[in-house]
């Protein structure tokens, strides 16, 4: 689509009201107004397929990221282990993780070629996640891992952050910092004069302007600290969409939301001038600074009129779990295939051990989705949703569709009890001509009418089909 008609089309989409299920609230898109930052967005979205990595600290407990420190009554907060019988002792030994985080398996240039060899364009890793834990060399916290309080600052790579930017970088994938706004160990965001009470800050903003207004900085110095100083970075992913302006329509999160202002617009004009075209993802915040939405672990039901990402887990958690059960190939397939036709990106996310591992299955899966892509990724990247978009066949299985250029793919998912011989209806494409992606899948175009059979599918994967 050239950038004319895509202007047209964003501003068209910006006058929908939207809805997403990561974000329990409707929101209007605001689409961006600046040239690189639309340019990008557009390739982005030809990108298709990304890697997001959710790793700190906390992965030495197997624990969920941040949330069991957040003391709300909800079931993604509960505490176990030996200190979960008194709140401040395990807050106490969760913020002592810092003294025993030694990666000494860390290995990011193999998680960089995997990617890529699975085809993703992109990668989103967690410098910072709400516990505070700075995963790169911040100059303005101590609770870092690069600090000399942590063992992995002795390492090779006390700087983990710029290691892994470094090293996927030089594998030509995209580079993404998320980043958590809320920081629970930030003395200006929960006061330890006071018990905090939800994951808002514990003290009355109104009352204490000028300590909101050194958090504010302190978050400011932090980003601009990542833009300046990681080499080329091409999205910046906010977390926490709780920290934003109270108003009518923005999410009322936790016990006692409260405005939180960190004036993202001057931010984020900075951040850009720092690095020109940034995509900025200030999720759940309406608004001119969420370049695309994000739903989380779920798929829509049909396209969408803006640009979107499902961030998903290859596992179960979003953090190291030990014996986390994998989603298998064929799923994660399914999977992406779903999301293109819908026209959105896929965000896979894969959670490193304490000592900087992947599971041997992440690998594994990564081989499996490589192989597929390199057959059928004509059908992924660049693509467009074209209607039907999904037509459903019962257990047996359902056609996605994408358009490239003049080409359209059709993609048979199949279902539970899917058999080797389906039928579908392409007329309405106006083709004459097919091919099967998989040479052992065997093809018939009659009367608008393609048969297939699809004699082996080990894997029980999608299989591709070009009209012309």
């Amino acid at each position: 689509m050239d950038m004319k008609n895509k202007l047209l089309l964003i501003c068209f989409v910006g006058l929908w009201s939207i809805s997403s299920s990561a974000q329990h609230h409707e929101q209007q898109y605001f689409p961006p107004t600046d040239s690189l930052v639309l340019q990008k967005l557009e390739t982005w979205q030809d990108y298709k397929f990304g890697l997001l990595m959710h790793w700190g600290a906390y992965s030495q407990w197997g624990v969920v990221e941040s949330w069991s420190i957040c003391p709300e009554d909800e079931n993604w907060c509960i505490r176990r282990g030996p200190h979960s019988g008194s709140y401040f002792n395990y807050l106490d030994a969760y913020n002592n993780l810092q003294t025993t985080f030694n990666p000494t398996q860390f290995e990011p240039e193999r998680w960089a070629k995997a990617a890529k060899n699975a085809g993703m364009k992109y990668m989103v890793f967690t410098t910072k996640h709400h516990d505070g834990f700075c995963m790169f060399d911040s100059q303005f916290s101590p609770y870092t891992a690069a600090n000399p309080a942590c063992p992995n600052s002795q390492s090779a790579h006390p700087d983990l952050t710029k290691s892994i930017f470094n090293a996927f970088r030089a594998q030509g994938l995209w580079i993404g910092a998320y980043f958590s706004k809320p920081d629970w160990h930030h003395p200006d965001y929960w006061d330890p004069q006071f018990p905090p009470y939800d994951r808002n800050p514990n003290y009355d903003l109104q009352k204490k302007p000028e300590k909101w207004e050194s958090f504010v900085r302190f978050t400011h110095d932090q980003i601009l600290e990542l833009m300046q100083n990681y080499g080329k970075i091409d999205i910046l992913w906010l977390d926490g969409g709780w920290v934003q302006p109270y108003t009518a329509t923005s999410p009322k999160w936790g016990y006692k939301p409260v405005d939180q202002n960190i004036r993202m617009d001057e931010l984020a004009a900075q951040a850009r001038q720092l690095q020109p075209g940034l995509i900025v993802v200030d999720r759940a915040v309406e608004g001119p600074n969420q370049n695309y939405l994000t739903p989380e672990q779920s798929i829509p039901n049909e396209p969408l009129p803006y640009p979107w990402e499902t961030c998903m887990t290859m596992a179960n958690s979003w953090s190291y779990v030990p014996g986390d059960q994998y989603k298998s190939s064929a799923t994660l397939l399914k999977n992406l295939c779903l999301i293109v036709s819908r026209g959105g990106n896929f965000l896979l996310n894969i959670a490193p051990d304490p000592q900087g591992r992947w599971d041997s299955i992440a690998y594994q899966r990564l081989d499996e989705i490589g192989d597929w892509m390199k057959v059928n990724g004509e059908a992924i990247y660049n693509s467009k949703p074209i209607a039907p978009y999904e037509i459903k066949a019962g257990d047996n299985g359902s056609w996605v569709f994408t358009q490239v250029q003049k080409s359209v793919y059709a993609i048979w998912i199949p279902g539970e009890r899917a058999s080797q011989s389906t039928t579908l209806n392409v007329a309405s494409f106006g083709k004459t001509k097919v091919q099967a992606l998989n040479p052992s899948n065997k093809t018939k175009l009659k009367n608008g009418v393609l048969s297939v059979e699809i004699p082996q599918n080990t894997f029980n994967t999608p299989q591709v089909f070009r009209l012309q």
